[in-house]
Parts: C-alpha cells; structure tokens; sequence
C-alpha cells in the first residue's frame, strides 16, 4: 500500500473510531492528519486535505485544543497559525481518558449522589429498590473512577505489565 493510500485508510478508520471515544468523526480526522504529518499544519491544510469546511475546520480544532490534544504553534516569520497534535499514544490515551472522565463520569457520579437521597420512608420497598440500585450503580463508577485515575497516573510500562497480568 502506498503511503498516500495508508494514510487516508488512517485518518478515515481514526474518525470512524473517535465516534466510539465520544468524539464526533471530523474532529478524530482531523487529529489523525495532525498524528500522521511530519510538520505542523493550518487550518487551510486541513480543510483541503479533509474536504471540509472553515467552520467545521476552526469548530473541531478549538474542541482538539479544550481536549488537550492539540496544540497551536507560532512559526516565526509566518502570519498563520500552525498546529500540531501530541504524537505520544500513551499521553493521547491518558488524555481522552481525563477528559471523558470529566465530561461523563463525574457528572454521572454527582447525579448519582443526589438520587441517591431520595425523600421518603427507606423501608417503603419502591424506595429501597430505587436506592438500593443507584448505591450499585455508585459504587460500580466510583470503582471506575478510581481505576481510571490509576491508569491516568500510571506510567505506561507499568499499565501494560498489569494488563498482561489479567489476561494471563
């Protein structure tokens, strides 16, 4: 396969991926050209490469950006804005797990509180079921929470030979 065709396989099977890492496919397109290129990139670049518009383009780059996964770069004597994207999976891994953590997990945990008080007699069986299953599905994501800030914290090495333990 040659390198133009590799890399469009890439960027478009990285886009189709990022749908299931809560992120919308032009966006992971995007990321995945700025993984794949040897020199930062405009804006301009992008949208030729990716077919696609300046406000889908600027849109995307600035969610990139808030995520932390990209980041915008000054060239000097060059009126544009450049941007490149971390190259490190394990820190790109680490990354979305931060930021899915904090845009889906703790919301989901503080909700989970509040229900959790629910007024009323605790030995009304409807009102036991009902807390009694929020408890399960709290204490299930806080489990996750405090595995995901592990791995977070983790170094790679060290991740990867806990993996290969479980699976032993």
């Amino acid at each position: 396969m040659k390198l133009i065709e590799a890399r469009q396989q890439f960027i478009s099977s990285w886009g189709a991926f990022g749908t299931h890492w809560g992120i919308n496919r032009t966006m992971a397109q995007i990321h995945a050209l700025l993984l794949v290129s040897a020199d930062p990139l405009t804006q301009d670049n992008m949208m030729e490469e990716l077919n696609i518009s300046r406000g889908n383009a600027n849109m995307n780059i600035r969610e990139l950006i808030d995520w932390g996964l990209v980041e915008r770069i000054i060239i000097p004597g060059e009126r544009k804005e450049y941007f490149v994207a971390e190259k490190d999976i394990w820190k790109v891994v680490k990354q979305i797990v931060k930021e899915r953590k904090k845009r889906e997990l703790e919301p989901m945990l503080r909700l989970l509180d509040q229900l959790e008080n629910v007024e009323g007699d605790k030995r009304d069986k409807n009102i036991k079921s009902f807390v009694d299953t929020v408890s399960g599905i709290k204490k299930l994501g806080k489990q996750a929470d405090k595995t995901l800030d592990t791995m977070v914290k983790a170094d790679e090495n060290w991740f990867i030979g806990n993996l290969v333990k479980m699976f032993k």
